[in-house]
């Protein structure tokens, strides 16, 4: 019988790797990992996995994001205002029914949603 497997991070790619991943640990309170050369592995000390990792790669985002981050907050309008100081962007709010949240993009454009924890 196969095993189980377990995640082990949810990697993305981009172009500056530095203000990329300086951008994601400021914004979510990680800590570095670890770094190969081309890669830094976020996540908080003592947490289970997966961790985020950020992966340099050459060619520029051409297309719409396949995977996003969806971020529970208790007060979403500081955390937004925390995103934008952090070179992020506030793109677009939606509402369906009692479910609202607000699409942000970090500094290369990547997605996260942000809404109201609970």
């Amino acid at each position: 019988m196969a095993s189980t497997p377990i995640a082990l991070s949810l990697t993305v790619d981009c172009n500056d790797l530095e203000k990329v991943a300086a951008f994601w640990t400021e914004l979510l309170g990680f800590e570095e990992q670890g770094r190969d050369p081309g890669y830094v592995f976020l996540g908080r000390i003592g947490d289970q996995r997966p961790i985020l990792s950020f992966q340099q790669v050459p060619e520029p985002k051409t297309a719409k994001d396949r995977v996003h981050l969806d971020l529970g907050v208790e007060d979403p309008a500081s955390f937004m205002a925390r995103v934008v100081t952090l070179g992020g962007t506030r793109l677009q709010n939606f509402e369906e029914g009692d479910l609202r949240w607000t699409v942000m993009g970090n500094p290369e454009g990547y997605k996260c949603c942000v809404s109201q924890q609970g």
